[in-house]
């Protein structure tokens, strides 16, 4: 059997390359996916909050939801007593293609899943979910020193 590094980058890579692949088909583009998601979850958030929630640079963020303003996916506003950061909500059309993006990460999810049962598809959730932990709970500098 493989190395977990090198499945969890496989199928990660498998993964996104589908999801990417739908989300081109209702106009999306790469990062897109990630920003929807989160503020279909969330409502509204700053750029800096969505930045760290989806793991992506700032900038990069910044850029994202440029050209997700100008497709009329979001706005950004300030608000009141805080002029220093733009607060980020889905227009109409926004919660329509994250509603679209909904269906089309159940569906991949489905077609990923559809040979494990349903006590199969949790415990894979929780081990993920414990290994996303224990690597975000460990110090930046014991990562990047070995």
């Amino acid at each position: 059997m493989e190395s977990l590094h090198y499945l969890l980058m496989k199928s990660h890579g498998m993964f996104s390359h589908k999801i990417l692949l739908e989300a081109s088909k209702i106009g999306l583009t790469p990062g897109q996916p990630k920003v929807l998601d989160f503020l279909l979850k969330y409502q509204e958030a700053d750029q800096k909050t969505i930045a760290a929630y989806c793991e992506i640079e700032p900038a990069t963020v910044g850029s994202i939801l440029l050209r997700m303003e100008q497709a009329g996916l979001v706005v950004r506003r300030q608000k009141e007593g805080n002029r220093r950061s733009l607060y980020v909500s889905l227009t109409d059309k926004g919660m329509e293609a994250a509603n679209k993006l909904t269906d089309i990460f159940q569906e991949i999810e489905g077609m990923a899943t559809s040979r494990l049962s349903a006590d199969e598809v949790e415990n894979l959730k929780e081990i993920l979910c414990k290994i996303c932990d224990t690597i975000q709970s460990e110090p930046q500098n014991k990562r990047t020193n070995r």
